[in-house]
């Protein structure tokens, strides 16, 4: 009985420095340490893929020694201030250079790439990419890039500081380590700001005390009551916090100029969704506000009908519009809210 115990172990041994010199091949892969050599040499850790290189990845034998992830870009679309592209690129930098501070042994395991449109079309084709911010995450055992690829959920963008080192360590079991933020004011702004304060505090007394500031303005009251409600009903502080885009751009009409403005899903939210709702809220609170305080002041009781009629009416359609969009959105119908 002893023969067949010592051939297993003797196969086991095998199999382990088998996958030891395996393992030592691909890590000394020329293309490997190339790649390394690339995040060494960036700032942020970020390596620009072009389609050769995504190709000479591809052609690794797999379980490739490393992981990686693709930042989607396109340059032409950076003036959409509602897509936020530049944020997220400085976002999605910032974890990777978080992950080369914190984890100086284990850099090569996990690489960061960048891919802009214009320069790697076959990329973009490969993952099917039609609609940016776009963010993919590549196991060390995909076979199929794009099948086998992880995409992360557009809901996460507006949290990715927090979203994608969650992501990462769920999916390579690769910790990123706590981020670390440049200072977002420094000492020479510090110092400017609070000079600004000092010479102009006397200035702002003596408006105070005069009592001619806009401050005492009934109507400065009146508007930041309205723009305080529309902000509450707009979801305008989760656009903020989020950084959620206004609208997304679809990349396979009109050359990436086709916009959408509405996201089917309760996972993820645009900004101009939340605007659009808000508005309508706020058209249902002014209305509210004028039926109060002055239809009931109109001594005419036909003006007063057609007035309460005309807002009922206006309010209802604003509110059925509202209901319409959010069954659309969740799936979930509505029928008592009138």
């Amino acid at each position: 009985m002893a023969a067949p115990t010592n051939d297993v172990v003797f196969l086991l041994v095998c199999l382990v420095h088998l996958s030891t010199a395996t393992a030592r091949v691909q890590s000394s892969n020329p293309f490997t340490a190339a790649l390394s050599a690339l995040q060494s040499s960036s700032s942020n850790g970020v390596i620009s893929m072009n389609d050769t290189i995504l190709r000479r990845i591809h052609s690794l034998p797999t379980p490739r020694p490393f992981h990686f992830l693709v930042f989607f870009d396109s340059k032409k679309l950076h003036s959409r201030s509602e897509l936020a592209l530049p944020s997220l690129k400085s976002e999605f930098s910032l974890v990777s250079s978080s992950f080369l501070t914190n984890n100086n042994k284990s850099r090569s395991q996990l690489l960061f790439f960048h891919v802009e449109l214009d320069e790697s079309h076959a990329t973009f084709a490969l993952f099917d990419v039609i609609a940016i911010p776009h963010i993919r995450i590549i196991p060390a055992s995909a076979t199929d890039l794009n099948s086998d690829s992880i995409k992360l959920n557009p809901a996460y963008l507006s949290t990715l500081l927090d979203s994608l080192p969650e992501v990462i360590l769920s999916e390579t079991a690769i910790s990123v380590g706590p981020i670390h933020h440049p200072p977002l004011i420094s000492k020479t702004q510090m110092t400017l700001a609070m000079a600004t304060a000092v010479i102009l505090s006397p200035y702002a007394v003596k408006k105070l005390a005069s009592g001619e500031s806009v401050v005492h303005e009934k109507s400065t009251w009146m508007a930041g009551a309205v723009f305080v409600y529309f902000c509450s009903v707009s979801g305008t502080m989760f656009n903020i916090i989020r950084k959620a885009p206004m609208f997304t751009v679809d990349m396979r009409k009109d050359g990436g100029e086709t916009m959408k403005f509405f996201y089917r899903g309760a996972g993820a939210q645009l900004g101009a969704e939340g605007f659009i709702v808000g508005f309508l809220y706020t058209v249902v609170g002014l209305l509210l506000a004028f039926v109060c305080h002055v239809v009931v002041r109109v001594r005419d009781a036909k003006w007063q009908r057609v007035s309460m009629i005309m807002a009922l009416l206006v309010s209802f359609f604003a509110v059925r519009q509202v209901i319409s969009f959010n069954s659309w959105k969740t799936g979930y119908n509505i029928h008592a809210y009138w």
